[in-house]
């Protein structure tokens, strides 16, 4: 079982930057691949960044950089030159399959997710 905590939402300006975090819980995060999610009103939640166990990145948007820290169990999100657009919840997610990345459907774990909103 993992526990998945996001942090680091809030307003931010557009053209501005934010750095979310996302705390897992559990001696077995290093075997995870992880996942960014977002949610806006409306909308279907979409893929945003993901990392697998071994470092492997994949992206939606360049913008975005995903990475982790093992010693920390925790995954990061730095977004940049945020747009109106970005404004949504963001989702973190964990998988120990071996799966494509970019498809919500084979995460196993979710956090409860962190608002985003992006102002003019």
């Amino acid at each position: 079982q993992v526990q998945l905590v996001e942090s680091g939402g809030g307003l931010v300006q557009a053209g501005g930057s934010l750095r979310l975090s996302c705390a897992a819980s559990g001696r077995t995060f290093p075997s995870y691949s992880m996942g960014w999610f977002r949610q806006a009103p409306g909308k279907e939640r979409e893929f945003v960044a993901a990392i697998s166990f071994s470092g492997g990145r994949y992206y939606a948007d360049s913008r975005f950089t995903i990475s982790r820290d093992n010693a920390k169990n925790t995954v990061y999100l730095q977004m940049n030159s945020l747009k109106l657009e970005d404004t949504a919840i963001y989702y973190c997610a964990a998988t120990n399959t071996i799966a494509p990345l970019r498809n919500r459907v084979n995460y196993n774990y979710w956090g409860q997710g962190t608002q985003v909103t992006v102002s003019s």
